[in-house]
């Protein structure tokens, strides 16, 4: 029962000085009689699950919008006598005022000397049907409670705790157990998305928003971030992100089995060599592992060198398509959202530098490479047939979802049996991306993106964050 459907009343427990004393207790009254009727549901918030031996320090904003249980009464069962005061108190209180809708209509207490005057005449009206009734109800209620009396003053009827509905992900943080529901995941993609302005035209695109810890400090900006946003390009350092969140998934399949190379230093690579030549028309030189030192600490050599698969994310000229390299046969596919076969000799050459860059990176890490001497600039890689993107800008998209769900060794003949998801469910991967990059237990700024996101009030419906074809500017959004 909420606080909502309880009031408190006032009656008098006799002490052992035979001085009065006065005891809260609290009155329980049916919801129908409590609640009215409003067209407006508050915006669900996060909802945070308590312990049994320590409550931890609630931030601010949740202090605010959190429900809280009421306070527990400190006499259940009252004396009699002290039934009958409130039988009493109940029958003289039968005036229900005029208030907003959504405050509790029916009220107990004592007035002070200033009221006095407007309660007596109040009272003095005639009670409407609807009080009379109220009035019954509170009558066997007491009853209730003074019969109980004599049956044991120690038993405490149990308060039960009100539960949020089913939560999609659970994480521990010095908060407290979090719960982050379908809402909180539209929140979040609302506050990571959009860039502000200030009064001089300034926005925020290179604030720091995530900072990933593992072998390295990750860090993503809004920028990369607002990438996410409907019918965008996904920047690479979102792919990045989502490599190194999979590696860290306790999961024999990339435990044991499959590793995810992120993209970084590949990325760099086909920019410094835009044609896949070997020789650089940047810096004249052939590709090295070291020549990319800020990237290297992001790669897991364990991994690279033990999981008998790589997947490999490869983004040129705007678009992705996933490498898989099994390391035991020395062999190579290529997943391509939107292509069957290499659509020109310039991808052919691409591929075969980007499999001499794997070859490279594997070696580097301690492996053996992907093919011997000079064979090794010629790596072959087959394309495999598999149905794809729908749209020219979600190729990205399918290639960090076949990371995740891809079984590499179901790959016969150069075919994939899958079943392809709708449009629909594509444009939700991206609110899906949003909350797992931010709310990753890697993420150091998480407790940040957790309360900033608790605050969106969203002045319009929040399903119209799954359409693709919605754009939600910052004036459409209200923070608290």
């Amino acid at each position: 029962m909420s606080p909502a459907d309880s009031n408190m009343m006032v009656v008098r427990e006799q002490t052992p000085s035979d001085a009065l004393a006065v005891v809260p207790i609290q009155v329980f009254v049916p919801a129908s009689q409590t609640t009215t009727e409003t067209d407006f549901e508050p915006t669900p918030m996060l909802q945070i699950e308590g312990t049994t031996e320590t409550t931890p320090e609630t931030p601010k904003q949740l202090q605010e919008t959190t429900p809280t249980l009421p306070p527990a009464p400190t006499k259940i069962h009252p004396d009699a006598e002290d039934a009958a005061t409130l039988l009493m108190m109940a029958r003289t209180a039968s005036y229900v005022p005029k208030i907003d809708p959504g405050v509790p209509s029916f009220s107990l207490g004592l007035t002070d000397s200033s009221q006095e005057g407007a309660s007596t005449q109040e009272t003095e009206r005639a009670k409407s049907p609807e009080s009379a009734n109220l009035i019954e109800q509170l009558d066997d209620l007491v009853q209730k409670i003074a019969s109980s009396a004599a049956k044991g003053k120690n038993k405490s009827p149990q308060i039960q705790r009100e539960t949020g509905g089913e939560s999609s992900a659970k994480f521990q943080t010095p908060g407290g157990l979090y719960q982050i529901t379908d809402d909180m995941k539209q929140k979040c993609y609302i506050w990571e998305t959009r860039l502000k302005e200030d009064a001089d035209g300034n926005t925020n695109e290179y604030e720091e928003m995530c900072t990933l810890i593992g072998q390295g400090e990750y860090i993503l900006m809004r920028m990369h971030l607002v990438s996410l946003q409907a019918k965008s390009d996904i920047e690479s350092q979102i792919v990045s992100a989502i490599c190194l969140i999979l590696n860290q998934k306790n999961e024999k399949r990339f435990q044991e089995q499959i590793y995810c190379l992120p993209p970084d230093i590949v990325s760099m690579a086909l920019s410094d060599h835009p044609k896949g030549e070997f020789i650089s028309p940047k810096t004249k030189k052939e590709f090295r592992v070291e020549a990319y030192p800020s990237f290297i600490p992001f790669i897991d050599r364990k991994k690279l060198t033990s999981h008998p698969y790589i997947f490999v994310p490869v983004c040129h000229l705007g678009h992705w398509w996933l490498w898989l390299i099994n390391t035991t046969k020395r062999k190579c596919h290529i997943l391509d959202p939107l292509h069957k076969k290499a659509p020109s000799d310039e991808r052919k050459q691409v591929n075969k530098f980007t499999g001499y860059v794997f070859s490279r990176l594997i070696t580097y890490a301690g492996g053996e490479p992907l093919q011997k001497g000079e064979n090794e600039k010629e790596i072959k890689s087959s394309y495999v047939k598999i149905s794809g993107q729908k749209t020219s800008y979600d190729c990205v998209i399918y290639v960090m979802k076949w990371m995740e769900l891809i079984e590499p060794e179901n790959i016969k003949k150069g075919k994939y049996e899958w079943d392809n998801w709708p449009h629909e469910e594509v444009d939700h991967y991206r609110v899906e991306y949003a909350s797992r990059i931010l709310f990753s237990e890697m993420n150091k700024e998480r407790d940040r993106a957790i309360r900033e996101s608790s605050a969106i009030r969203l002045s319009k419906p929040s399903s119209v964050l799954l359409s693709p074809f919605c754009q939600i500017n910052s004036a459409d959004i209200e923070t608290a």
